[in-house]
């Protein structure tokens, strides 16, 4: 971390604040205590294995919850400063004109319920893929309490390694519980986790970025395909069960374009497996012909012809499916939510 920013970072880590007060009682209370342990982890730069001390984490959530009361009132967002101009938080591409010849990488859009996301990192990488700009941060200097792996603006994908690490990292805590003998062992072997897990780690989060980036290539094709409604009604049904449709359904058709067609070539198997491996919430439960097919293929990993088909199945059953959702909010804006949360089971494959 530059010294010479610390201004900057404090000023973005102020309005991560704000965002989180006035929008982390969207989350159930488990999520909410485990993003709140993955915060602290990150605010103490503490390891990823490392046991987290019990006192201090709940006078430290008991300062946080303070201090986001304190906020409490603010509904507007700070300014970005840099080299004597102040931004609009949200004008991404004009201040990273500024920041990306530094070195720097800063984010400013909206996640899931609608809510403001900010973080600024150091930049790993910048290139150009299929006409889209994608840039990877490495250390992140400011953040709020979701950290999404990935995020797309306008033309350009962000990609949060550190976000991608820490989700994986998550995956192998979890599985570690219990160590069940199921498809993520398999995961782990062929990773050869037992002999270095931080190597393995390594590898898989190198992995799981090239899947993240082909999935936000996707977005774009399924964004361009779905037109600018599609994002008037996730504002309209923001905090539904009918967004967590809309945002599953959106993922599977930018997947079935994308990123399994690319997943399902032979030398694919390891990055394949991670993706399967997270496959879970809404998205499992609305794709289950993926998960049989999948469920095959485990059985013999000569035979893809299962899931090729699902997958090509697939591509057009999400785009008549998320047209039917647009059409829905078209037809009945208000109760939009309600009529789409309604129609779940047909919307299953």
């Amino acid at each position: 971390m530059l010294k010479s920013h610390k201004k900057l970072y404090d000023i973005v880590q102020h309005n991560c604040h704000i965002s989180d007060g006035l929008h982390a009682q969207n989350y159930g209370l488990c999520t909410y205590l485990l993003k709140m342990r993955e915060l602290y982890r990150w605010e103490k730069g503490l390891p990823l294995s490392a046991r987290l001390p019990k006192e201090d984490i709940g006078e430290w959530l008991s300062a946080r919850e303070q201090l986001w009361d304190e906020l409490a009132d603010k509904k507007s967002y700070d300014c970005i400063p840099i080299d004597g101009e102040c931004y609009d938080p949200f004008d991404t591409a004009t201040i990273n004109r500024v920041l990306l010849p530094q070195g720097m990488v800063y984010g400013g859009g909206y996640g899931q319920f609608c809510k403001p996301l900010f973080f600024i990192g150091r930049l790993l990488e910048q290139k150009w893929q299929e006409g889209v700009q994608v840039i990877i941060t490495a250390d992140e200097y400011a953040r709020d309490l979701s950290a999404p792996p990935a995020m797309t603006l306008e033309n350009t994908i962000f990609i949060r390694q550190e976000s991608v690490r820490r989700n994986l990292w998550e995956r192998i805590e979890g599985w570690n519980w219990k160590k069940p003998d199921n498809h993520f062992s398999r995961l782990l072997a062929l990773y050869q986790a037992e002999d270095d897990i931080e190597a393995a780690l390594d590898k898989m989060t190198v992995d799981e970025t090239e899947s993240v980036i082909q999935h936000e290539l996707g977005e774009v094709q399924a964004g361009r395909l779905l037109g600018d409604d599609w994002e008037k009604m996730l504002v309209a049904i923001a905090g539904t069960k009918a967004e967590l449709i809309a945002r599953a359904v959106r993922d599977h058709l930018a997947d079935c374009r994308v990123t399994l067609p690319r997943l399902l070539e032979p030398t694919q198997t390891a990055r394949l497996l991670l993706y399967l491996a997270n496959l879970k919430g809404m998205r499992q439960a609305l794709f289950p012909a993926l998960v049989e097919a999948y469920q095959q293929w485990l059985k013999d990993e000569n035979h893809l012809e299962a899931l090729t088909k699902t997958v090509k199945k697939g591509q057009s059953h999400w785009l008549n499916t998320a047209q039917s959702l647009l059409a829905s909010y078209q037809e009945n804006t208000a109760d939009s939510a309600t009529v789409i949360a309604e129609q779940l089971e047909t919307f299953r494959f």
